[in-house]
């Protein structure tokens, strides 16, 4: 659904570039991208940690999706709480509208006793956006016999365009729960790059998840947890929900998720603990099949450092690795 409303979206805005409005880029490894998810998980692992991104959505169409995405953050006791650093780039149409994206991100750890934990986190970004003139086609462009030969008799427009956007959220967690909330773009920023006022629709996020483990780890057996998982997304007037479960097994995690109307997502991923590697795929089930788009694959990499600021008594979010 999403991904049909971004589709939409790129004509449209090539077109007639008046009072569009465009969806964010979704990644369905939400937690191996937990900044782009919800900037209040900035520092949540304690120590540094790296994480990239790469989504190719729908690549039997010609105008495809890729999205990457590479982020960093860590945990600073001296400022009780979370630095991070998240930077994605979204091609649309074959590069016909690119949009990058660098955000610095600050979340404050809060303990609440001794079993729960708050953190609030901010995000403040730079995007330019950029449209590709010369890709585009027009209806003056083209010989009945022929096809495309002319030259178009419409003025070039477009461009680059630069513009700020805030973004915040919120965790609550325990050792086998957690809830969270984040609002992106709550400034609503001009994203226009032709004529017209098109302001970004203000994203929310929800999610809550928890981990129940089957059986204690041991020297000789590795344990065995499941993580049931909600994430529920609203964006101008788009509804998605995504409701799956995780199968942890020592290092190896394996998902199933439901995309309401839109796709059963399929992730696999192997994490040691300080190298993270996750596969997923969407099987497209919308009136855009299978067969039609070619799914959607995602890959992701993580890479944990070792640290000596982490207290003992820092607690982790019981987030899933993909």
């Amino acid at each position: 659904m999403k991904g049909l409303k971004r589709a939409f979206t790129t004509v449209a805005l090539c077109m007639i570039g008046i009072n569009s409005n465009a969806q964010d880029p979704t990644f369905t490894q939400f937690y191996a991208n937990p900044l782009y998810l919800n900037p209040a998980l900035a520092g949540s692992h304690g120590c540094s940690r790296f994480a990239s991104n790469y989504r190719n959505e729908w690549p039997k169409l010609t105008g495809n999706y890729t999205t990457y995405s590479a982020s960093w953050d860590s945990y600073f006791k001296n400022i009780s709480g979370g630095i991070g650093i998240l930077a994605t780039h979204d091609q649309q149409g074959q590069g016909t509208i690119n949009t990058s994206m660098l955000g610095l991100i600050y979340s404050y750890h809060l303990q609440l006793g001794r079993k729960w934990k708050l953190q609030f986190g901010a995000r403040a970004s730079w995007y330019q956006k950029y449209l590709d003139w010369d890709k585009l086609t027009f209806g003056d462009m083209i010989d009945p016999r022929r096809g495309f030969i002319y030259s178009t008799g419409d003025v070039p427009r477009g461009g680059s365009r630069g513009f700020f956007d805030a973004s915040a959220g919120a965790v609550l967690f325990n050792k086998h729960f957690f809830a969270g909330v984040a609002v992106h773009h709550l400034n609503r920023p001009n994203e226009s790059m032709i004529v017209g006022d098109s302001k970004m629709p203000i994203r929310v996020t929800g999610h809550m998840g928890a981990e129940i483990q089957l059986g204690r780890k041991s020297k000789y057996s590795n344990g065995t947890s499941i993580m049931p998982n909600v994430i529920y997304q609203y964006q101008n007037g788009f509804m998605e929900l995504s409701v799956g479960t995780y199968v942890k097994y020592g290092p190896l995690n394996i998902g199933v998720w439901y995309r309401n109307r839109d796709a059963f997502i399929l992730t696999a991923g192997i994490n040691t603990g300080k190298f993270k590697l996750g596969y997923s795929y969407d099987v497209t089930v919308s009136k855009l099949n299978n067969g039609v788009s070619g799914g959607s694959h995602e890959i992701s990499l993580g890479i944990n450092l070792n640290c000596k600021q982490r207290p003992t008594t820092f607690k982790l979010v019981s987030c899933p690795s993909f």
